[in-house]
């Protein structure tokens, strides 16, 4: 396994799959989930070489001396040690969900070190962002035929109108996904244990993001962008990813047809289609 020391000591881990060719540095969601989840990206793999990051305190990865080092923007530091540990004078760059975040601050902080920047089934938080609890039912309603979908949606009335109980939020999960089947269930299963919940409360506290900044950094980003949006997808729905693509100079936004949040699982082919053509 391979490993990196960030600015302030603490051991990284990172994990490289596929093949030869310039490499694409992936940024997991949760937030503080480690990059398992990610597996090979549908096949991504097989285009490109996948260099996956745990972040501190996730996965392979050691826990820092500093819990406040796991805030987002202090993070930014620890994937520009990665891009320099693997002797990158410029690199292509993707995230996924919350792993977004710590991405679009990468390219806002270090604008000519991204060739290009991919950002799947994004988390706007950095760039002040914020989906109507409106805009989430109503993509919702577009799955009534399936069988999970009283419960689930009862709970998501809970949640968007603030009598969320910790029950309401694993009763939403056959939403993050395209089909909820024995490949959903396990993934969400996983996912409990690979995430940092201590770390994920630090994630985007007081002083991680300044929206206004951001958004005027990355208003002339020059490198090419990718958003793409999970036709069904709650946490990142289609609108929401338009108006995020609204604020770079060169950026494309995409709806893969009948995925949730985890495109690359409900169909790997369209998602390497679509995201290899971009990274090509």
């Amino acid at each position: 396994m391979p490993a990196f020391t960030a600015p302030d000591g603490t051991e990284l881990a990172y994990h490289v799959l596929g093949g030869d060719g310039p490499p694409v540095v992936c940024l997991p969601g949760g937030p503080m989930q480690a990059s398992a989840y990610l597996g090979e990206l549908g096949g991504l793999s097989a285009r490109r070489r996948l260099v996956l990051l745990d972040f501190r305190g996730t996965g392979d990865s050691a826990l820092p001396e500093d819990p406040a080092t796991f805030r987002c923007d202090r993070l930014v530091d620890d994937v520009e040690a990665l891009r320099a540990h693997l002797d990158l004078e410029t690199m292509d760059l993707l995230g996924h969900s919350a792993g977004t975040n710590p991405a679009v601050l990468y390219a806002a902080r270090h604008p000519r070190r991204v060739d290009r920047l991919a950002l799947i089934a994004p988390s706007a938080g950095a760039v002040g962002l914020t989906v109507p609890p409106q805009v989430r039912r109503e993509t919702a309603q577009s799955r009534h035929e399936e069988p999970w979908f009283p419960t689930a949606f009862a709970a998501l009335q809970d949640i968007t109108t603030g009598r969320a109980t910790a029950d309401s939020w694993e009763a939403i999960a056959p939403f993050l996904y395209g089909r909820w089947d024995d490949t959903a269930r396990a993934h969400h299963a996983a996912g409990a244990s690979q995430r940092n919940d201590q770390a994920a409360a630090v994630f985007g506290g007081e002083g991680a993001f300044d929206p206004a900044a951001t958004r005027g950094a990355l208003a002339g980003l020059t490198a090419p962008v990718l958003l793409l949006a999970g036709e069904v997808d709650l946490n990142s729905p289609p609108p929401m990813v338009a108006e995020f693509a609204g604020l770079f100079a060169k950026a494309e936004s995409v709806v893969q047809p009948g995925a949730g949040h985890f495109p690359w699982l409900d169909d790997p082919g369209r998602f390497v289609a679509t995201v290899g053509d971009f990274l090509a």
